[in-house]
């Protein structure tokens, strides 16, 4: 069903990951007409669909589904580039007469999307592969006191163990010899106006998500979990891309290489990713107050009520 008669604001849809937001938009793509913009920066690497928990295949065949699954894990998607992403995705729906759906759990490309991204220009392979590089052979803590040096602002900001700000500091600082904190306070343009879109966070029950975290991996590994980070371990990849830092790939990895036992892997890779949802909430906290909080029985209205639930 297209769009027609019907407000065409974008709605914006974030969350905890393993708290329903996938069926959520599904539900309201369906119901709008509408097409569903993936916001969630590992749900993009093609090589993960089962342990990024991508919508499978029939739900993509209910509502078209962009940005899923179209980057390669060799490459390292920026939210740079999901801006740019999101923006021609956003037009393409406007001009089909579709309704814009944008959904996930990474709360910067949100941010992006409604504030604008600093105006940082972009730095030089050289610069930034020789940051990365001394980061990995003398440790976070040496290239925090290089930055303490060269950026006393940057580096206060910053935890000395917190490797990857560090190199993005320093290579930012020597690339543009402007500290990175002076960039981040340029005002970026939006994508999106706020007051022109519908913005919602599905918030269930902290325990709940815990559960609902720790049967979703059970699910994730029943559905060859295990089989696809094989096949990732086989392309021979840098261990610092992206892809090879998303939730359960590395316990599996482990696992693979002989280093835990299965059951070992499984329980670790729960707990990461009940440690990353308590993080996504606490953000979600802090910067989404505004937002419209649905709940768990809310949701549960989308199919009973269907339009009356969206009454905006």
């Amino acid at each position: 069903m297209k769009n027609s008669g019907q407000s065409s604001r974008p709605i914006l849809i974030a969350g905890p990951t393993a708290s329903g937001k996938s069926a959520l938009a599904l539900a309201l793509a369906q119901q709008l007409g509408g097409v569903v913009i993936n916001a969630d920066s590992m749900q993009v690497y093609r090589e993960l669909r089962v342990l990024t928990a991508r919508p499978p295949i029939e739900d993509e065949a209910r509502a078209p589904h962009w940005l899923y699954g179209h980057v390669p894990a060799a490459e390292a998607y920026s939210a740079g580039r999901f801006v740019m992403d999101a923006t021609a995705a956003i037009a393409r729906a406007t001009s089909e007469g579709l309704r814009p759906i944008i959904a996930g759990g990474t709360g910067l490309y949100f941010k992006a999307l409604l504030e604008g991204l600093s105006p940082v220009p972009p730095i030089p392979d050289e610069i930034r592969t020789k940051w990365r590089d001394m980061e990995k052979a003398n440790g976070a803590y040496a290239v925090w006191q290089v930055l303490t040096e060269r950026d006393p602002v940057m580096a206060f900001q910053l935890e000395p163990n917190d490797g990857q700000r560090i190199v993005r500091a320093l290579e930012v600082h020597e690339a543009t010899g402007t500290s990175l904190a002076e960039w981040q306070s340029r005002p970026g343009v939006p994508v999106l106006a706020q007051d022109a879109t519908i913005r919602l966070v599905v918030m269930p029950e902290r325990e709940e998500v815990a559960a609902r975290c720790d049967a979703r991996f059970d699910a994730m590994m029943a559905a060859g979990a295990l089989e696809e980070v094989g096949a990732l371990a086989a392309l021979d990849l840098s261990p610092d891309l992206p892809a090879m830092r998303a939730l359960g790939v590395r316990p599996l990895l482990q696992h693979l290489n002989g280093e835990l036992t299965l059951e070992a892997a499984i329980e670790r890779a729960k707990t990461e990713t009940r440690q990353y949802a308590k993080r996504q909430l606490t953000w979600i906290n802090g910067n989404m107050r505004s937002w419209k909080h649905v709940s768990t029985q809310e949701m549960e209205r989308i199919d009973r009520d269907k339009m009356a639930f969206i009454n905006w």
